[in-house]
């Protein structure tokens, strides 16, 4: 029996293949690595990265063990409320951030080669805006590209594609246009005013027709 206001989705899956091979955990220190090293720092940035090396619950070593503090700290996770360790942590953070922009997952990318105009979605969103682009072409003649965000932070080819066009819809299934926000966050200042928001908010999956229907309007046609 369903309660009065549940929302059901007859939607499938294709099975989820588990995986075969081990799970690379990144950058983990062994029982033997710590033999050898002597101890480690969970916050030093050693590689340049901003990666911090990490031990795993249970690993057999006296060095092993670290705290983990939600308050200010140095590289080697103790109390610190030194301006020069908080400085080191923020400056390590940002080259984490940037480092991560190469190893996320790509976007997706359509382009037709004929137009200025482009769209940014992701996730669920995917198959209503391939159809609306299609809405768009047939019933008026408006071409449009497409980039699926795969993954955050961006790559670069996120940004290249908003350099590329002079007015990106931005789709997302959210009241406050977060993804914009974040989007015009992080490329250059002048090209923010190319971002425009197509924000779906009233409780139904995303459907193809409620696009078409805001970005026409906003191209005023």
């Amino acid at each position: 029996m369903l309660r009065h206001g549940t929302r059901v989705n007859n939607w499938m899956s294709d099975p989820f293949k588990y995986p075969e091979a081990p799970i690379h955990r990144g950058k983990v220190l062994s029982k033997e690595d710590l033999e050898r090293l002597g101890g480690f720092a969970r916050y030093k940035d050693v590689d340049g990265d901003g990666i911090g090396y990490r031990t795993l619950p249970g690993t057999d070593h006296p060095a092993a063990a670290y705290f983990v503090r939600g308050s200010g700290h140095n590289e080697k996770s103790q109390y610190s409320e030194r301006p020069d360790d908080f400085e080191r942590n923020m400056e390590r953070i940002n080259r984490k951030f940037e480092t991560a922009r190469s190893f996320v997952p790509r976007p997706e990318v359509i382009t037709t080669g004929k137009t200025k105009v482009g769209i940014i979605a992701y996730g669920t969103s995917h198959w209503a805006i391939v159809e609306s682009r299609d809405q768009l072409q047939r019933e008026y003649n408006f071409e449009t590209d497409y980039l699926r965000l795969r993954a955050y932070p961006f790559t670069r080819e996120v940004h290249d594609f908003i350099e590329k066009h002079e007015r990106v819809y931005i789709v997302e299934q959210n009241r406050d246009a977060q993804m914009l926000s974040l989007l015009k966050l992080d490329i250059r200042p002048e090209l923010a005013t190319r971002l425009r928001s197509v924000a779906h908010i009233h409780g139904l999956p995303l459907d193809a027709r409620s696009v078409t229907d805001e970005i026409m309007t906003m191209e005023g046609k």
